[in-house]
């Protein structure tokens, strides 16, 4: 951690390029010039404007929500604010990633909401060549979702679009031409409230935004059982604190039940001090300090999830699609498993490796699509978005007990 303080020397002015909306002319017409703190959404995109000057800043309609969007660093939107440059920064970035060595597993830049595809292990899997052992000296993430830029389609104030071509060769030998693309769209307040479908709570600062992403099939096969199919995948990285507990509603089933709802033992079972249950709601801790990872079944997931840090008094929902009657992929690093039964939610909490070694902290809340099905040309896409929130605890509580179904209290009291 000691190598995160030299970046407290970073400029504090630094001229982001931004594309003109009606034109693809670059122009210097976003100046950050604050005294900005590390934690801060002003330090943050003062760090990352030095390694990508085409740094993308989207601004709610009133108010003072961002984002940071980044094309180099595969369309990532690394951080958000609800109050502007001097406003904490909720994205977790692994500042160390931008000046060591490319790693040729996984260069772990960070970002709250990031573009995957899936799936990661399994007979499809998009992350081990053909043949080879399901281990991690064999485990190497795509380049283009990795290391590789991608290309602005079009830009306005609240709205980017972003594309990208990506050929990959999955586990079963399959050609892939996939065209992905990326719209990413930041809400008013008013708006965010809407797409929630609730009252307003004014009294809250609040940012929110909405990622549409698609795949289109631009090879000349069909994707089936046979060729392997690929999902889109979206994670959001963020950060711990020793106070925040993720929250994930699933479908009302007897607590005797639990094991047709959650997969529990992705990296062995998680202790039983770090998740909980009721009969409709989990609840899972997000310290960073132990490595764990948990996933909801399609028959009894719901679209929705959440985390709630006790200690900033930041409560985060996560909205996504489900298509519960559709296939979601296995990714466990497994060639032997039947490719369809994998989770359609998933929930991580970073940690230590074996060797003591860690990426983090973060914690991570994700979603995937079903397999993608695709005949030549044709498209599917996933929509995942995101929202913090900041105030009193009995505001928050308002949204919590709305979109969770459990008060603030209850998390706090969750895993006590």
């Amino acid at each position: 951690m000691k190598k995160n303080n030299l970046w407290l020397t970073i400029p504090l002015c630094v001229f982001l390029l931004v594309i003109s909306p009606n034109s693809h002319a670059k122009n210097r017409d976003t100046n950050v010039c604050k005294s900005a703190t590390q934690g801060s959404y002003g330090y943050d995109i003062n760090f990352l404007g030095k390694f990508d000057s085409s740094l993308i800043i989207l601004k709610a309609e009133k108010g003072k929500a961002q984002l940071a969007i980044s094309p180099k660093y595969q369309s990532k939107v690394f951080t958000s604010t609800a109050e502007g440059v001097n406003g904490k920064s909720f994205g977790w970035i692994n500042y160390k990633a931008f000046i060591e060595k490319p790693n040729t597993h996984m260069n772990a830049f960070g970002g709250e909401n990031r573009f995957w595809l899936g799936p990661e292990g399994g007979a499809f899997s998009l992350y081990f060549e053909p043949g080879t052992e399901m281990t991690f000296p064999n485990w190497h993430t795509p380049a283009p979702i990795d290391i590789e830029p991608w290309s602005i389609l079009s830009r306005s104030t609240n709205k980017v679009t972003l594309t990208k071509q990506i050929n990959i060769i999955n586990y079963k030998g399959t050609s892939l031409s996939i065209k992905a693309k990326r719209s990413i769209t930041i809400f008013s307040i008013a708006n965010i409230f809407k797409k929630m479908g609730i009252p307003a709570v004014k009294s809250l600062k609040a940012v929110g935004y909405e990622t549409d992403n698609s795949i289109c099939n631009t090879g000349d096969f069909e994707w089936n059982e046979k060729t392997g199919v690929p999902c889109i995948w979206i994670l959001d990285m963020l950060n711990p604190t020793q106070n925040t507990v993720i929250v994930v509603p699933f479908q009302r089933t007897q607590q005797s039940q639990f094991k047709d709802v959650a997969t529990t033992n992705y990296f062995g079972e998680i202790p039983a001090d770090r998740i909980s249950y009721t009969e409709n709601t989990l609840f899972f801790k997000a310290d960073g300090k132990h490595r764990s990872k948990l996933g909801i079944k399609p028959l009894k997931v719901l679209p929705v999830a959440g985390s709630y840090d006790s200690t900033n008094k930041v409560l985060t929902i996560v909205i996504y699609d489900v298509r519960s009657n559709e296939r979601y992929l296995n990714q466990e690093w497994s060639a032997n498993k039947d490719p369809f039964t994998g989770d359609a939610m998933n929930a991580y909490n970073d940690g230590p490796l074996a060797d003591g070694s860690q990426m983090g902290p973060f914690y991570e809340i994700e979603s995937v699509s079903p397999g993608a099905f695709l005949k030549p040309n044709e498209w599917t896409n996933h929509k995942h978005s995101v929202f913090h929130f900041s105030g009193n605890e009995s505001d928050l509580s308002k949204i919590s007990e709305k979109m969770l179904g459990v008060s603030i209290e209850e998390i706090k009291k969750s895993l006590q």
